[in-house]
């Protein structure tokens, strides 16, 4: 009984107070009661409740130290001036403890009403690295996950219960990409089920047969059926439990089913975790990543033991492209390569793939026949050779199908050849991959273009049966500035295709390139190469960390001269006459490639410089001018790289389905469109894509166009992938206990790249090969090291070495 003065605020009360470190749930109130009053400490149910009937009978206040920290507050200043800070029925500040996948942690104290994203991203700072935020978890382990898409949601008991989480003991876990939302819901059930107390039998065993599910789930066990059964259980649990610890112990699974599901049904139908968190679904992580399904932890272990050819098979066997792609590819692999999520450097596998190709001879490799499900050949047109057609048609034409190959342009490769630069991507090497993948039952037409030569229906009146539609996304999105289309002024694809396919150099003077992509740094690293170019300015409306292009290239940009402008928009295209017009002074003569036409000639752009302000639904903050800050700048050349997009009225014209963005709508899974027997895949789908994922596209489609031919379902059943073939480890010798560093190939000094378009990334040494290759944890070791004995046990049943 406490009769005295209550925190120094000379008011006295005489009721029992229980004074806790944290916040209870209301079934550990109960339970501390009969722990205080010598009895078994376990829940009861309510009413009454302890501010009615508590210790001995008499009316106990329960409260942790944060509550109770606002009471001199209120008795001090009055109730009205607490309340001004809040909400309605939501008064006062809350204590959260901001932990996660975010720059600033630790405990904030905020209003109520406050929103999460001024949490996470004014207070939190945002994501530690590139990945972006996923989901906040508030309220402790019975809290429930909330996504992204609602971070504008305002922070109170009211809101959090309606989003299906809890205010709780003010936990705010910060969650990015790299964040499985099932593991999560797994991690979560385990601590409840442990919490449990046992005396009600639908939490006691509620919790445990959730967590088991989602441990089915996560190992590649679950079904739709246990989706299903999972959330009955979740709502019984809820509604059934006698305390507040069962009653929101679903919180984690019903929050997660709610925003998340897709994620559920991508661990249940498709055996995938994009996370790569659960790894009995990923494997080795390169493996997994790869949309090509390449064992990169195996050939990697052969070039560490110097089986270079047996290396390039295995590379080969998965990849039509593999000098393309040991070049160009984007890195998935290494991107979730444990070594460098663990912290340290990612496995350079793209570099040892380079070596590898580099070295072998790819006639060694003799591609065998893939089994058909077809019961004879069949006609199959491709439309379009860039990387998904090629590897469409090659993959036919290996199942023994005839196919014709349909290119608009005169020479086959797509964007690999109009678009991708000499200097990342040389000719010759480009030009023997794709003479190897149309050898043997592949006709080639050039020069036919959809729409324009051929047509869906003259294909099938010709007698195809079935039709890849693999035509890319080459139109260029427009500022829609006036003087757009002044002479001088190109798109990206425009420029990169006239010197590429046909060497014509567009640039000259003073080049300004509009765009933070890939392509604009190609066009602006293209454009400083040409002979009568004398500056080359990139200019991005947002900072360079918020760049898609990849980083090596921006680098590499810069190293050659390219100057960077960050923090810029263009508002007004100037030529000769406005410019004289408005008073501008303007240098005649700098260029000794006269560009002119009817609206004058091009003498540079009016911009506007940005700070960031708030961000948008990605997580990215947007580009907002600041007024004043206008500025000329003297152009003699305009490349707009700010996007592409498929040809969407000329395959609409088709009588196909496409989306507002111009993209042909096809299922994800089987690649069939609108149109009986038309598949599609690649960029034409997608939209601007990698190299790799357009080579898978292809892939697929070959596979569902025979599944099509034979009449079979077009979807495969899936899999789990992981590693079957045991590859002995090589005995490594730590001598100086140092942490071996990456190898990064070498690069053609800068000097050296002058108006010339050599290659500009250089390979391996053998040497560095090996060692890069040593480097490597050996992922695969924990799915095959127990068939070593096996294997073992077969070579000496053979009297030969495994």
């Amino acid at each position: 009984m406490l009769g005295d003065d209550i925190l120094g605020t000379g008011f006295s009360f005489d009721v029992h107070l229980v004074r806790g470190a944290g916040a209870f749930v209301c079934g550990e109130e109960t339970a501390l009661i009969r722990s205080i009053e010598g009895k078994m400490g376990e829940p009861r149910q309510r009413p009454p409740y302890p501010v009615q009937q508590g210790i001995r009978g008499l009316p106990t206040v329960i409260n942790n130290v944060e509550t109770w920290a606002n009471i001199p507050v209120i008795l001090r200043q009055g109730a009205e001036e607490f309340a001004k800070v809040g909400t309605p029925n939501n008064s006062g500040t809350k204590i959260f403890s901001l932990v996660g996948k975010i720059k600033n942690t630790g405990l904030v104290e905020v209003p109520m009403g406050i929103t999460i994203r001024e949490i996470v991203y004014d207070i939190g700072g945002g994501p530690v690295g590139k990945a972006r935020i996923k989901a906040v978890q508030t309220g402790g382990p019975s809290g429930g996950c909330i996504p992204a898409s609602r971070f504008d949601l305002p922070i109170d008991y009211d809101s959090l219960a309606a989003a299906g989480s809890i205010m709780g003991s003010g936990g705010m876990i910060v969650m990015d990409e790299n964040t499985c939302m099932v593991d999560v819901a797994k991690y979560f059930m385990n601590f409840l089920k442990d919490e449990s107390c046992g005396k009600c039998f639908t939490c006691r065993k509620g919790t445990q047969r959730m967590y088991e599910l989602l441990d089915d789930i996560t190992k590649g066990r679950g079904t739709p059926e246990h989706l299903t059964l999972l959330e009955e259980l979740a709502l019984a649990v809820k509604d059934t439990s006698m305390c507040g610890l069962g009653q929101t112990a679903a919180n984690p699974v019903l929050s997660t089913l709610r925003y998340f599901r897709d994620e559920y049904e991508r661990h249940v139908i498709d055996k995938r975790c994009d996370a790569f968190v659960c790894s009995e679904l990923v494997g080795a992580p390169c493996q997994a990543a790869c949309p090509l399904d390449t064992e990169a932890w195996r050939y990697v272990a052969m070039v560490e033991k110097g089986r270079y050819e047996e290396s390039y098979q295995l590379i080969r066997e998965a990849n039509p492209f593999p000098s393309v792609c040991a070049r160009v590819c984007d890195r998935k692999c290494e991107q979730h390569c444990q070594l460098g999520t663990g912290g340290g450097e990612p496995i350079a596998i793209r570099a040892i793939k380079r070596f590898v190709t580099d070295r072998v001879d790819p006639w060694v490799y003799k591609p065998p026949r893939i089994e058909r499900r077809a019961k004879s050949p069949a006609r199959v047109a491709v439309v379009g050779a860039g990387p998904a057609g090629l590897a469409a048609a090659h993959g036919l034409a290996r199942m023994g199908h005839q196919v014709s190959l349909f290119e608009a342009e005169g020479v086959l490769g797509g964007m690999l050849v109009s678009c991708i630069p000499a200097y990342r991507l040389p000719r010759e090497v480009l030009r023997k991959e794709i003479a190897s993948l149309v050898q043997h039952h592949v006709d080639v037409h050039c020069g036919s273009a959809l729409g324009h030569d051929i047509s869906l229906d003259s294909l099938f009146a010709d007698g195809f049966q079935a039709i890849f539609l693999a035509t890319g996304a080459d139109q260029s999105q427009r500022l829609e500035l006036a003087g757009e289309d002044l002479e001088g002024v190109y798109s990206s694809m425009e420029f990169l295709q006239a010197f590429n396919l046909r060497g014509t150099e567009l640039a000259g003077g003073h080049v300004g390139i509009i765009g933070g992509g890939n392509s604009a740094v190609d066009a602006a690293r293209v454009a400083i190469r040409q002979r009568h170019v004398e500056s080359v300015s990139l200019l991005y409306r947002r900072t360079d960390q918020e760049m898609p292009a990849y980083a090596e290239e921006v680098e590499a940009a810069i190293e050659e001269g390219i100057r960077l402008e960050t923090l810029v928009s263009p508002v007004k295209i100037r030529y000769l006459e406005t410019a004289r017009r408005e008073g501008i002074h303007v240098q005649t003569g700098v260029s000794p490639i006269k560009i002119e036409s009817r609206g004058g000639r091009l003498v540079g752009i009016e911009c506007i410089r940005n700070q960031l302000g708030d961000r948008d639904a990605s997580g990215r903050r947007k580009p907002v001018p600041l007024p004043g800050s206008e500025f000329h700048l003297a152009l003699n050349t305009l490349i707009v790289a700010i996007g592409e997009r498929p040809d969407g009225e000329g395959l609409a014209a088709q009588g196909l389905e496409v989306d507002r963005q111009g993209r042909l709508r096809a299922n994800w899974k089987t690649l069939n469109t609108s149109r009986q027997g038309v598949f599609a895949g690649g960029d034409v789908v997608t939209g601007p894509n990698t190299v790799v994922d357009a080579i898978a596209a292809g892939k697929r489609a070959a596979l569902v166009i025979d599944r099509y031919l034979s009449g079979e379902s077009l979807e495969e059943p899936t899999r789990v992938k992981l590693p079957r073939i045991f590859v002995e480890p090589t005995a490594v010798v730590d001598e100086d206990g140092e942490e071996p560093h990456r190898f990064e190939p070498a690069s053609l000094p800068v000097d050296a790249r002058n108006k010339n378009f050599a290659e500009v990334e250089l390979a391996l040494s053998a040497e560095e090969a090996m060692a890069e290759a040593r480097r490597c944890l050996r992922c695969d070791l924990k799915f095959t090291r127990g068939r070593e004995h096996g294997a073992a046990a077969c070579a000496a049943a053979r009297g030969g070495p495994s």
